[in-house]
């Protein structure tokens, strides 16, 4: 059921995020169908800027990649050797050396466009994977126009659905929703702004090649709790032990994402998203577990706003039943 309920949760979630675009788009007066062809497009655009960034780092790391292997391997050879020798242990250092710099030159390419190109080779090689995904995303664009045309009318079909004593209650509850959302999703947008332009420039300041595009991802990463951060951070020490080597440079990235850390966690964040959704870091990492292994990828990047609707509900029940007079009694 994770495979059809997909497409369709991922429709609704981008047209909620898209909904302002096209709400924007129709006080200029625009016809309701032009306003959300362009508010879909807007989407895709910054899909494919998203993407174009991963691109831009594949192409800064990987030429840095082929050409530090020979010296990490030298270097390796001369701290590694001497505790080998102690066990008698003896390796062909040139034999190793001249393997791996050709397993490097034949898996990885100096131009990142190449290997996306050998990726989606790869890809086309599964047919029904093909056709599922192209499936999924003219699905995906087709129920996330017509939602973003016909959203009120969606709702108030919804809204009919429940009892009248019941829709009160019901309105209540989505519009506490949607304000946990809108502030979260405002804020976010807020502290990625401010922190991508927090470690482009750090990183430029301290000579990272790429420094903008990598600054950038990390700050889109923070949407992922945790996970984001260390992959950031993992990327720029990376990036930095590639350039440098093992020199001040790596003092410096581990003291900017230290300091990038604690002003995003302690002073964009509270103040701009307040306390996010409110869930305990446990209650974090199951969400992620539990919408990672539903929906994937996705999933985990969806896993703290459906959290937060999950929350509402889980608060107004709690309510309900410490009001009953069965809990009283």
């Amino acid at each position: 059921m994770a495979e059809i309920f997909t497409p369709f949760l991922t429709a609704f979630i981008l047209a909620y995020i898209l909904r302002p675009a096209f709400l924007w788009l129709g006080r200029h007066r625009l016809p309701n169908s032009l306003a959300a062809l362009l508010t879909v497009v807007l989407g895709l655009g910054v899909l494919i800027a998203i993407l174009g960034l991963f691109i831009g780092l594949l192409k800064t790391e990987l030429p840095l990649i082929k050409a530090q292997l020979p010296g990490w391997i030298q270097n390796t050879q001369a701290w590694l050797g001497p505790k080998l020798a102690e066990f008698h242990i003896d390796l062909d250092w040139g034999v190793l050396k001249t393997t791996l710099s050709q397993k490097i030159s034949t898996h990885i390419s100096d131009n990142a466009d190449a290997l996306m190109t050998s990726t989606f080779e790869t890809v086309l090689m599964s047919g029904s994977s093909v056709v599922a995904g192209f499936v999924n995303s003219v699905l995906i664009i087709f129920v996330m126009f017509y939602l973003l045309i016909d959203w009120d009318h969606f709702f108030g079909i919804i809204k009919k659905m429940f009892p009248l004593r019941a829709q009160e209650t019901i309105h209540h509850l989505a519009m506490h929703t949607d304000g946990l959302l809108s502030q979260y999703l405002n804020g976010m947008i807020i502290v990625i702004s401010i922190m991508s332009v927090f470690y482009s420039i750090g990183l430029s300041l301290i000579g990272i090649q790429g420094a903008v595009a990598l600054g950038i991802f990390t700050a889109l990463m923070i949407v992922i709790p945790y996970i984001g951060i260390t992959l950031g951070f993992s990327l720029a020490i990376l990036s930095a032990l590639l350039q440098f080597g093992p020199q001040y440079e790596m003092i410096a990235v581990l003291a900017l994402y230290g300091l990038g850390q604690f002003l995003e966690g302690f002073v964009l964040t509270p103040r701009l998203v307040g306390e996010r959704i409110g869930l305990h870091p446990v209650a974090v990492l199951f969400a992620l577990l539990l919408f990672g292994k539903l929906f994937g990828f996705f999933g985990v990047l969806l896993a703290l706003p459906i959290s937060a609707v999950s929350l509402v509900l889980v608060q107004y029940l709690w309510s309900v039943y410490t009001q009953s007079s069965w809990y009283q009694k």
